[in-house]
């Protein structure tokens, strides 16, 4: 922490932020590229004299880009400095995942993987592509690629066992991504290898991005990732008998995330010279089954661990460990924060879902699905419930989020 920091904390009359913000960013600061007129107005009302950040800030967001392009275009959009700290895009919380790092691993998307992949810490990965050049035989729903073996025969790799698959979003070419997955998961590791027999495990399998649809400027929504997904689980389970388990699922609404975003959000904080503990969490979404799902989920999570906490601190002659304690026996292990993660104290007591009407959520529209529960969007491993999709406010844009935030923590000052 620099002196000059130090020093503009120091000197300022003003009581030190209790609160942090997250943002989502489609649909909240921006459509596409395309940056919304009320978000840089908003971040006025952030910034000091200088032009500087002064309210801890996080970006949360389900997209798949380099973290470096990202921060780059929101700076553009905004009118301020945005560090790749500040973002956490979908595979964001595998920064922490220390000994997934450690594998040989299938990363699945689109875009500049091996990139995104160091960016997040990893040494060693390989695509969908690798793979099938490795393996000629294994591609054939794509005709292509029978013909070429067909016409010119095949030469296999030698290729290191894939010890876990990293889903980071939506592949271009599903039917060969599914084929070589599965493949992957029931000959763990070796797909030239057929298995003795099926086991109920397989290598561990991360998922970034549980979103099944996306608005985008078609008239009706488009397949996210979520929707390779449930096709991913069908056809594992299909083929093997067995349900596919994940060892992680990150991306909004995920606990694992929100607890990522209050580390990111602490972090910057103390960057910005700040001492006292976030007692706050905000977060600005546009999409009530993900941005307020997954705050309700956080407040659900804090308030557990608050008991777990405190329950704790009356065991006499025994000492709970702070990572123990995190651990939530009522989540499935999917949704749990890994224990090998190296956080800062959780100290926020409120989340807090602001709900805007520049994106997927339009004024007026029914909030929660009373009488249609049948019709569930989420993921499997998350509860299908209406209540959770309720903000603590709604306001037509970002700009009028900000204000209701200000105001808040202005207030009694």
């Amino acid at each position: 922490m620099s002196n000059k920091i130090e020093e503009r904390v120091n000197t300022v009359d003003e009581p030190q932020p209790r609160f942090g913000i997250c943002f989502d960013v489609d649909g909240v600061l921006a459509t596409g590229t395309v940056g919304i007129p009320a978000a840089p107005r908003a971040f006025k009302k952030l910034v000091d004299e200088r032009g500087h950040l002064r309210i801890p800030v996080a970006f949360v967001t389900n997209s798949l880009n380099r973290a470096s392009d990202r921060a780059a275009q929101l700076s553009g959009i905004l009118g301020v400095d945005v560090s790749t700290q500040m973002l956490i895009q979908a595979p964001g919380p595998l920064e922490i995942f220390d000994e997934l790092h450690k594998k040989f691993c299938l990363v699945v998307g689109q875009g500049e993987l091996p990139e995104i992949s160091a960016e997040l810490g990893f040494k060693n990965v390989c695509t969908i592509e690798d793979v099938a050049e490795a393996y000629p035989l294994l591609d054939m729903v794509d005709h292509d690629n029978r013909k070429e073996v067909a016409a010119h025969g095949y030469v296999e790799t030698d290729f290191p066992r894939i010890e876990a698959i990293c889903l980071l979003g939506e592949p271009k070419k599903w039917e060969s991504s599914l084929q070589l997955c599965v493949d992957v998961l029931t000959s763990d590791g070796k797909p030239n290898q057929p298995p003795e027999h099926m086991s109920e495990k397989h290598i561990p399998v991360i998922a970034c991005n549980m979103d099944l649809q996306f608005k985008d400027r078609a008239a009706l929504p488009r397949y996210g990732h979520g929707a390779f997904l449930v096709c991913l689980e069908a056809l594992y389970e299909k083929v093997s008998g067995n349900e596919l388990q994940y060892t992680a699922l990150v991306g909004k609404p995920s606990e694992i995330t929100y607890r990522f975003a209050e580390h990111v959000l602490t972090r910057e904080s103390r960057k910005l010279g700040y001492t006292e503990p976030l007692k706050t969490m905000y977060l600005v979404g546009d999409a009530p089954m993900t941005d307020i799902v997954g705050c309700n989920l956080y407040q659900l999570y804090v308030d557990r661990l608050k008991k777990r906490s405190m329950n704790s601190s009356i065991v006499e002659d025994k000492i709970q460990d702070s990572k123990a304690i995190e651990f939530d026996d009522e989540l499935p292990a999917s949704r749990n924060v890994p224990s090998t993660a190296k956080f800062f104290p959780q100290t926020v007591e409120s989340v807090v879902g602001l709900l805007v009407c520049t994106g997927v959520y339009k004024k007026g529209e029914k909030l929660d699905t009373e009488g249609d529960e049948d019709i569930f969007h989420g993921h499997r491993d998350f509860p299908n419930t209406s209540e959770l999709q309720n903000p603590k406010e709604t306001f037509d844009d970002v700009d009028g989020a900000i204000d209701y935030i200000l105001e808040k923590e202005t207030e009694g000052m």
